[in-house]
């Protein structure tokens, strides 16, 4: 059997990160990834967080990484039946460093990251199933690897290998996550050319956008995004799976309407599809999170829950990225000291109580269950689209006060305790 200092599992943003951190420490690190290459099993929406993290471990990233556009504006569309929504926020600050966050396409961001990791000295290896977990005396030794792979021995493992991870579920430190704490995100990638995209978007040399659209999934908890990389646009939906399993409505289905509807199809229109993916994502928030370590064995990004909304944000691979990060600084003081118990590697989960990742899940975790509401993927849309449609209403009768048509809009579709119930528990997810 082989033995390295260190193995990491899974090849995503939080697997490459921890490996880039521990070979950066002189550590000798595997990376064991089943897909055929690095990130071949990720799905991304998506926008990348400024994240300072990967910038010290990699001077000049911005400068170097293949990153596509950095965002200046988010939109937020409400959609309902007859109408279309939209709140639009656009800053100057935005467009200089230090960018606020940018839109990625993951082949060749991966790609890269990986030979980054590759070139500080990290070992990866692809189409390698991990089985299970090798224990001895409760102590995590090293990982099973399927087929001719054989066993692979180190004193400390981190897990980053999705939400399903079946190693951390065989080991006892997670289990099964419940449908109602998972989403199932589907996305496309649709080519178009720069300047088309950036006339129809508003934009300008490499800024880019983000827009999220609520009240596109018929009743499902859910929404769906585009973000606009530089020749192409990703398309997507997340769904609550357990919303998504009641309904009994397919997830193609949705899409296909989805990216057929007006305001989405005007965005799309002469675009070639390309790529389709979907993807399992953690929604269960703060009190999602498992323990993220036992003796001789660490949690990192998507495995540990790490993920979150609060309505507005949907923030996953920056807080993977810092875990993978947190991760590898917590391996490299278990060396130092000589001790990979769970005692000496619970300074992971310490960093990441004193880091924006548990601090920012904690301030929205609330906000995990109120996003559970059925009412607000489809009774408010409709609401908010009845409300703006009669306040520009000119029909030649004498208009009411903006107030009074938001009250008699609100009686028709809600009943009065409902409505208060939904303004007290919003308020206190966000505020």
């Amino acid at each position: 059997m082989k033995a390295y200092d260190a193995i990491v599992v899974g090849a995503g943003p939080a697997g490459i990160t921890a490996a880039l951190r521990i070979a950066q420490h002189g550590l000798n690190v595997l990376v064991l990834e089943r897909g055929h290459l690095p990130g071949a099993k990720n799905m991304f929406g998506g926008m990348l967080p400024r994240c300072p993290v990967i910038e010290e471990m990699l001077p000049g990233f911005i400068e170097e990484a293949p990153l596509e556009r950095h965002v200046v504006k988010r939109t937020v569309t409400v959609l309902s039946k007859d109408s279309a929504a939209s709140m639009v926020f656009e800053s100057n600050n935005y467009d200089h460093p230090p960018y606020n966050g940018f839109t990625l396409y993951r082949p060749v961001f991966d790609k890269w990251y990986a030979q980054k990791a590759r070139e500080n000295g990290a070992n990866i290896l692809t189409r390698c199933l991990v089985e299970g977990l090798i224990v001895e005396n409760d102590m995590v030794k090293g990982v099973t690897v399927s087929g001719e792979k054989g066993n692979v021995l180190a004193p400390v493992t981190v897990l980053c290998d999705g939400v399903l991870s079946l190693p951390a579920r065989k080991a006892g430190i997670s289990t099964q996550p419940k449908a109602s704490d998972l989403g199932l995100g589907i996305k496309a990638l649709f080519r178009l050319d720069e300047r088309t995209i950036n006339e129809r978007f508003g934009l300008v040399r490499d800024q880019g956008c983000s827009r999220e659209f609520i009240g596109c999934t018929e009743g499902i908890r859910g929404g769906g995004f585009i973000y606009t990389q530089m020749e192409t646009i990703s398309a997507g939906l997340v769904l609550h799976l357990d919303s998504l399993k009641e309904s009994g409505l397919t997830s193609s289905d949705l899409f296909e309407r989805f990216v057929a509807a007006d305001p989405v199809a005007k965005l799309l229109k002469g675009a070639r599809l390309v790529e389709y993916s979907a993807h399992l994502i953690p929604e269960g928030g703060f009190d999602g999170v498992p323990q993220l370590f036992s003796d001789g064995l660490l949690i990192a990004g998507d495995s540990a829950g790490l993920c979150y909304t609060n309505g507005l944000n949907l923030e996953g691979m920056n807080l993977a990225i810092a875990s993978g990060y947190y991760a590898a600084e917590s391996v490299f003081d278990a060396f130092r000291a000589g001790d990979f118990s769970g005692r000496q590697l619970a300074r992971y989960q310490a960093r990441l109580k004193e880091s924006f990742v548990l601090k920012d899940m904690k301030t929205y975790r609330k906000s995990a269950g109120f996003m559970k509401n059925d009412r607000l993927f489809s009774d408010y849309p409709e609401l908010i689209g009845t409300i703006l449609e009669r306040v520009f209403r000119s029909d030649g009768y004498p208009r009411k006060k903006i107030g009074r048509i938001g009250w008699e809009a609100a009686k028709e579709s809600l009943n009065a305790t409902d409505l208060l119930e939904d303004l007290i528990k919003g308020g206190r997810s966000l505020i």
